[in-house]
């Protein structure tokens, strides 16, 4: 800097510092050698960096996605070979008929939205009372807190779609870390996802 506009480096350090306030002549020589404005020298950053285009694109197959079997779930992690997703989209066979049978309830980072495409499907969460949820009904919560979702009495098991975000970039090792004694593997010929009635 101080070779391009020929004010000495012991002034610039000063600037740096808010020791020293440089002259309009100063200013305008900063401006003239560095080719800007000197508005531009005064002007605020703008607010928000532009995010780039990334271009990414994802055809969820089932017979590609992650699948992983656990007591409750029998989870279809899909789009896996996009990495750093902030947006992990699940198909999920929810198997467990009661929250007794659910066990302690799960928590991650990140939101969550529940859409039902079989149902019902009886809601549990920390710090609300239970729902039951009807096909073409959805909710979203927050997934740091408790959640456990089951097949409500009568019901051996229910069809859910599943989109969970968080800004963490690691959110897919997240939530394959919760299941860490299921062993994850590619979805191979899947059978029909559709619930019993």
């Amino acid at each position: 800097m101080s070779e391009r506009t020929g004010i000495p480096l012991s002034t610039i350090a000063k600037v740096e510092h808010d020791r020293l306030t440089l002259t309009y002549d100063k200013l305008l020589q900063l401006s003239q050698r560095l080719n800007i404005r000197m508005s531009d020298l005064f002007s605020e950053a703008d607010g928000e960096p532009e995010v780039p285009i990334t271009a990414r694109r994802s055809i969820g197959r089932l017979g590609e996605a992650i699948r992983v079997n656990t007591p409750n779930y029998e989870y279809f992690y899909m789009c896996p070979e996009l990495r750093r997703k902030r947006m992990v989209p699940t198909v999920t066979r929810v198997r467990a008929r009661s929250i007794e049978e659910f066990g302690e309830l799960v928590h991650h980072p990140g939101e969550e939205y529940i859409y039902v495409l079989q149902g019902p499907v009886e809601i549990h969460t920390e710090f609300y009372e239970p729902v039951v949820l009807q096909t073409g009904e959805s909710i979203y919560i927050d997934s740091t807190m408790g959640h456990a979702y089951v097949a409500p009495k009568g019901h051996d098991e229910a069809l859910i779609l599943g989109i969970c975000s968080s800004a963490d970039d690691d959110l897919m090792d997240s939530l394959l870390a919760l299941h860490a004694d299921d062993a994850p593997a590619k979805a191979r010929a899947p059978r029909r996802l559709t619930a019993k009635r």
